[in-house]
């Protein structure tokens, strides 16, 4: 059963807040851990592990290991893939003509099955109590619909697991804000507000609507993930407990939680 989702950001700043935004979003990070510490497992789709174009991934390697910080922070950690059911996605979404692949690495199991953990999948972790993971990848030349179509699959299956599941979505916001390496572009805060409004309204399916030239200059790193968690949610529908927003550097970040009714 599908216990929550959370919309959760991978920036470095959340660790060590410095200003008053985004030590609120540290608190509702927390609060997300709170939440989820009910939960047995947890699904994570995360736009820094494998990176493929043109299909989305399962990660089937049973071991998930921390490989690669950000910033000069590590964030150590060693998870166990809930290869159930990861490998309940993989076939439905396969068995819908979805665009999916199963990943593994030098051994199908045991000891040397291994995958690797970059900030994008450890800074969400590192508020949740430890749980076994199932971690899934994105797509960006997929369509809009797609991924929306793979969401559905994975709300489906975790509704019907016999262990009780939360689906996080890791996303920053517009990296266009700048004084980084992406330069400045003012389409990056219209990104960002359009972004937290449709979440607080929980108004996901506006997400369709914005375009995609607004997309390319805002040079996001949730879009496609929020399609995906459009998906689960039109699967199980939720209310919104809780939505912050801070931008301490050049991108924006944001985090959201969803309960069930």
């Amino acid at each position: 059963m599908l216990i929550g989702s959370a919309m959760m950001p991978h920036g470095n700043p959340v660790l060590k807040p410095e200003d008053e935004e985004t030590r609120k979003l540290a608190e509702g990070l927390k609060e997300i851990g709170r939440e989820f510490s009910k939960a047995d497992l947890y699904v994570l789709i995360s736009p820094h592990n494998v990176r493929m174009s043109d299909v989305l991934g399962v990660i089937m390697a049973e071991n998930l290991i921390s490989w690669l910080g950000f910033g000069e922070v590590q964030l150590p950690g060693e998870y166990k893939t809930e290869k159930e059911l990861a490998r309940e996605i993989y076939q439905r979404a396969k068995a819908k003509g979805l665009p999916v692949v199963d990943i593994n690495f030098a051994s199908l199991s045991g000891e040397y099955s291994r995958f690797p953990l970059t900030w994008g999948e450890l800074i969400p972790l590192h508020f949740l109590e430890k749980r076994p993971v199932v971690l899934l990848t994105p797509a960006r030349k997929v369509s809009r619909e797609t991924l929306v179509k793979f969401g559905e699959v994975v709300g489906e299956v975790l509704e019907e697991y016999d262990k009780k599941a939360a689906f996080i979505a890791s996303a920053d916001h517009a990296h266009a804000h700048g004084n980084g390496p992406y330069g400045y572009a003012p389409e990056a805060k219209e990104y960002d507000e359009l972004i937290m409004r449709i979440i607080k309204e929980n108004r996901l399916k506006k997400l369709l609507e914005i375009p995609d030239e607004l997309i390319s200059k805002a040079l996001p790193d949730s879009y496609w993930q929020l399609l995906v968690l459009y998906g689960v949610l039109k699967k199980v529908p939720m209310k919104v407990k809780l939505a912050e927003y801070a931008c301490p550097s050049y991108f924006g970040m944001g985090v959201a939680l969803f309960v069930r009714e």
